[in-house]
């Protein structure tokens, strides 16, 4: 039923006058001004902010800083709209030759490997690794703490044509934890992860080597004694020294207790990191840093992970591969071997140990890629018993220049 005329008019909203023509060109003459006086301030700070980027030592900082951290990114090439191509190239020649330096310098033995009495009830009773929460201003991490060097060994995929995440090599082979470890070969950054780049030595046998016997590589092992070795070295002395464990990797930072990198400026721009370290005593330090993540962590440079090396006794330490290969996994089906994980994370990653479905361990970090694990070639293990790991060479036989590390 249709309301009367007089309550329906009461329920129409209320009509303003119309503006008249004078009002109408009095808001229009001010918004006009209004409008110039915007875009000229807006003018005017985009060139103040252009001339302090491109122009100040302090801007000129940041606009490296970024640069390098685009460098360790698969957008490299856009380091170049920041500082030119030329000085891209000679920026990157620069980081090398600096990594060539670090190698050089001379190794004093300062570690001493302290033997584990494995029959002892307090040995008995020590977890095999501790993880420890680390942060700066803009990163959050984790430091895992291997007791005995000896007990880590060098996985590799299980599988021949393809890598595989470190969670599947934990859950695979019945470790207690495990980090990613060396660099390889990734075309366009979407590579299969099954081709390692210079060297893979495990249990003492070179599984993978792209060069030839006397062609020196960055490494970063172990060797027979627990002893970490980094530096640049050739597959022959490598045998020589009886280094157990070897990937490729740079640079070496931390020599003798101390730090080669000397500034930020110098500490190869933020990124995800992981990176390996040695206390005196043949304790190891693997730290994970988190990246690329607003909110959470942005990512650490060189420096940053030196100087918390230091502070933890490190007296040698080099670089992993890190951006999105950076990640920590423990295995909570050896939880008593692991001092620091979260109740809740051993809880909800035990629930998948042992499934044939297929079902990982997660990680316990926040890997950068959106999605997720990379697969890898090499990995960090930690195992109770490392002479037992079945660990087997997955290129033998395989001629490293027709390995096709594109195709899935």
């Amino acid at each position: 039923m249709s309301l009367p005329l007089s309550e329906a008019a009461r329920k129409l909203p209320a009509r303003t006058a119309p503006l008249s023509k004078t009002s109408r060109k009095r808001r229009s003459s001010t918004a006009l001004p209004l409008f110039f006086y915007t875009l000229t301030a807006l003018f005017l700070l985009g060139s103040a902010g252009s001339l302090w980027f491109f122009l100040t030592s302090s801007g000129t900082e940041v606009r490296m800083l970024m640069a390098d951290t685009l460098i360790t990114t698969q957008h490299r090439h856009w380091a170049k709209y920041l500082i030119g191509t030329e000085e891209l190239d000679k920026r990157v020649s620069r980081y090398m030759a600096k990594f060539d330096d670090y190698s050089v310098v001379k190794d004093q033995g300062l570690v001493r490997v302290e033997a584990v009495e494995t029959t002892a009830p307090a040995a008995e009773a020590k977890p095999a690794v501790s993880i420890e929460e680390i942060q700066g201003a803009n990163f959050k991490g984790k430091l895992l703490i291997v007791h005995d060097p000896k007990k880590l060994r060098i996985a590799v995929p299980g599988t021949k044509g393809k890598g595989e995440k470190v969670s599947s090599m934990v859950q695979r082979l019945d470790a207690v934890a495990g980090v990613n470890a060396g660099g390889f070969v990734d075309p366009e950054w979407k590579g299969n992860g099954f081709q390692p780049t210079g060297l893979v030595i495990s249990g003492g046998q070179i599984f993978y080597n792209d060069g030839g016997m006397n062609t020196p590589n960055h490494i970063v092992g172990i060797d027979k004694d627990g002893r970490m070795i980094a530096g640049k070295y050739t597959a022959q002395a490598l045998l020589d020294m009886n280094v157990q464990e070897a990937v490729t990797f740079a640079p070496r930072f931390i020599v003798n207790g101390v730090g080669q990198i000397k500034n930020q400026a110098d500490g190869w721009g933020i990124a995800p990191r992981t990176a390996m370290a040695q206390k005196a005593d043949g304790t190891i330090l693997l730290a994970i840093i988190d990246g690329r993540q607003p909110g959470h962590s942005i990512g650490a440079s060189l420096y940053d992970i030196q100087q918390i090396f230091l502070e933890h006794g490190a007296v040698t330490a080099a670089n992993l591969d890190g951006g999105s290969s950076s990640v920590l996994v423990v295995n909570p089906k050896h939880a008593s071997a692991i001092e620091g994980i979260a109740p809740d994370h051993a809880a909800g990653a035990a629930a998948t140990t042992g499934k044939k479905d297929g079902t990982a361990l997660q990680p316990l970090n926040k890997p950068s890629s959106e999605y997720g694990e990379r697969y890898l070639p090499t990995a960090w293990l930690v195992f109770k018993d490392p002479d037992q790991t079945g660990i087997k060479n997955i290129w033998e036989g395989l001629d490293p220049r027709k390995i096709d590390a594109s195709k899935w």
